[in-house]
């Protein structure tokens, strides 16, 4: 009793992963605000390469944590692994300090980042899950708050990442800004490690059951050296697109089975949780796409066709760099998420919370609005076909509404409706979800490939880039309809399942 008693609050034990998530999100949105720019303009990669490369990446990075998820909840812990995967990710953004153009180095690099986030990503959003678990009332506000982590952390580095590239660069006149920006992604690393290990008491009660064992040094170098294969593995892939598509397609596969078999081996309190579960990680891999689109042609269009200068009432305030402007979506997410935040517990606490299906549904209808803002840009383009960097305020502004409303939730949905006992390795599967969006996210946005006198004539390159964010509106429209449509299901599975629970 005593001892419960004397254990951390939630809310200091969230603290210590809210701040090693936020550090983490740093190092990695810095290097994704430039790594795209890095291949175009560094490296000479065409757009189709660039967008496929990092479709691919992206695709391996959230396809890690499903294998990440498991090691943490069998094998090392779930702190144990965490830390190991920021400390990971640490040395693959130091990688890409080291100076030169070989693509290859560039490939392994990212082989080491998408290491370090598979043990890093699943096990801090499972030890959030683990401090909440069996208090519904908080979960939702609790993961809006998590989001807050990974979105203040973005918002800082993609905002400063691309002024240190072009400071480095202006003042030596050489190319070095790129590998000093991607230094201070590592660094960044570093703060979150020693962050943690200042708060690490408030995590003495939280973890799974091998945390609490001394460590199996045979296991961990087993984990290593996978680690080390899966680096190699990567870099292979990276450099083959076929073998980066068929690895993407054949991951989905593999999950949508595991969710099959699990449904079907399932006890029967926990199928109807596990069968909304993957209605919602389904209508998750279509919101990807579109999520995708702001490290890939949205970037290239604001790289072309977006005015740098940001007035204010006629008065020029400063000019953005054009990697900068992605982090109007960590921006607009650190404002919105503590008024969702409140909207959630307020409405909880009335009774009139809408469901997570119904969620995700509005989230689509207001992803659709944002792609159809940039739609619209040849209408408010000038004579040179440049539009207002307020466009892509505005636009952003509703993509991150939709997107705290579909991906903002996915994390609470696992921890909802999936059993504690399979808690890290479904973590693990969102992310897996994700990634094969992301991918095909790359492949929508290499539609819009700029090649030959488009790369210099913006005039040339705005409807091509229009086009295609118009295609995206009527798409996330669609997926509103098809969400507004499976609400009745999802009710029933919700109801179904509370009501096994209760009785559990």
């Amino acid at each position: 009793m005593n001892t419960q008693l004397q254990r951390p609050s939630q809310t200091k034990s969230f603290s210590t992963v809210f701040l090693i998530e936020m550090w983490e999100r740093f190092g990695y949105y810095g290097m994704q605000a430039l790594i795209v720019y890095y291949m175009v303009q560094r490296l000479g990669f065409p757009d189709e390469r660039a967008t496929l490369v990092w479709g691919a990446a992206a695709a391996l990075i959230y396809v890690a944590p499903a294998i990440g998820g498991w090691i943490g909840d069998k094998i090392l812990g779930t702190k144990r692994t965490m830390l190991m995967g920021a400390v990971v990710l640490a040395a693959g953004y130091a990688l890409m300090v080291v100076p030169g153009q070989d693509t290859w180095f560039l490939f392994l690099a990212l082989g080491v980042i998408v290491v370090g986030n598979g043990l890093f990503k699943a096990n801090a959003g499972n030890l959030v899950r683990k401090i909440y678990e069996g208090d519904d009332s908080k979960i939702d506000s609790a993961f809006t708050i998590y989001y807050m982590a990974v979105n203040l952390g973005a918002m800082i580095s993609q905002l400063a990442t691309p002024v240190i590239k072009d400071y480095v660069n202006n003042l030596y006149h050489n190319d070095m800004g790129w590998h000093a920006a991607f230094a201070v992604c590592a660094v960044g690393l570093v703060f979150g490690l020693l962050n943690y290990a200042m708060m690490r008491a408030s995590m003495a009660h939280i973890g799974s059951p091998p945390d609490d064992k001394p460590i199996d040094w045979g296991k961990f170098a087993l984990v290593a050296v996978g680690g080390i294969a899966v680096v190699f593995a990567s870099a292979f892939i990276l450099d083959h697109r076929e073998v980066a598509r068929a690895f993407v397609y054949i991951a989905g596969v593999v999950v949508l089975g595991i969710f099959g078999y699990l449904i079907a081996i399932g006890r029967k309190q926990d199928r109807p949780g596990l069968i909304a579960a993957l209605v919602l990680v389904v209508q998750t891999m279509f919101y990807f796409i579109f999520y995708q689109q702001m490290s890939t042609s949205l970037s290239l269009f604001a790289l072309r066709n977006v005015d740098p200068a940001f007035n204010v009432f006629g008065v020029h305030l400063w000019d953005w760099s054009p990697a900068q402007f992605q982090a109007f979506n960590p921006i607009w997410i650190f404002i919105l998420s503590p008024i969702l935040a409140w909207a959630y517990t307020a409405a909880g606490k009335r009774g009139k919370d809408l469901s997570i299906a119904a969620k995700f549904a509005l989230g689509f209808a207001i992803v659709a609005l944002g792609f159809f803002i940039y739609g619209a840009a040849t209408h408010f383009a000038g004579p040179d076909g440049r539009v207002s960097s307020w466009l892509m305020v505005w636009g952003y502004a509703g993509i991150s509404l939709g997107e705290l409303l579909v991906s903002g939730l996915g994390l609470a949905m696992v921890a909802r409706y999936v059993p504690a006992s399979m808690g890290g390795f479904m973590m693990g599967a969102y992310f897996v979800a994700s990634g094969i969006s992301q991918y095909l996210g790359g492949v929508v946005a290499s539609w819009a490939s700029i090649s030959g006198d488009q790369l210099t004539d913006p005039v040339a390159s705005l409807p091509i880039y229009a086009s295609l964010f118009n295609k995206l509106g009527f798409a996330a429209l669609l997926c509103t309809v098809i969400a507004i449509a499976v609400l009745p299901l999802m009710k029933r599975l919700s109801a179904a399942h509370n009501e096994h629970r209760a009785a559990g």
